[in-house]
């Protein structure tokens, strides 16, 4: 199982730099860009809610869950 953050998405959809979304929500541009690249391993509820007013979306346009392929095959 894992969550794919599909935040490059929804910043390209909104045409919003890596750089101006940080500076707008209050973190670094290093801290943006693990959450982009899907390397964090958790996110703070109040960075989420911040992404999510700053994007004009919902946390499901940002996170999606998506099962691995072998443990799809073992259920």
């Amino acid at each position: 199982m894992k969550i794919i953050v599909n935040l490059d998405v929804m910043m390209a959809r909104r045409k919003i730099s890596a750089g101006t979304l940080a500076e707008k929500i209050g973190i670094t541009p290093a801290n943006l860009s693990v959450l982009k690249t899907g390397k964090a391993k958790a996110i703070r509820f109040s960075t989420l809610m911040a992404l999510c007013h700053e994007l004009g979306c919902q946390p499901g346009d940002l996170l999606e869950f998506s099962e691995d392929e072998e443990e799809a095959k073992q259920q």
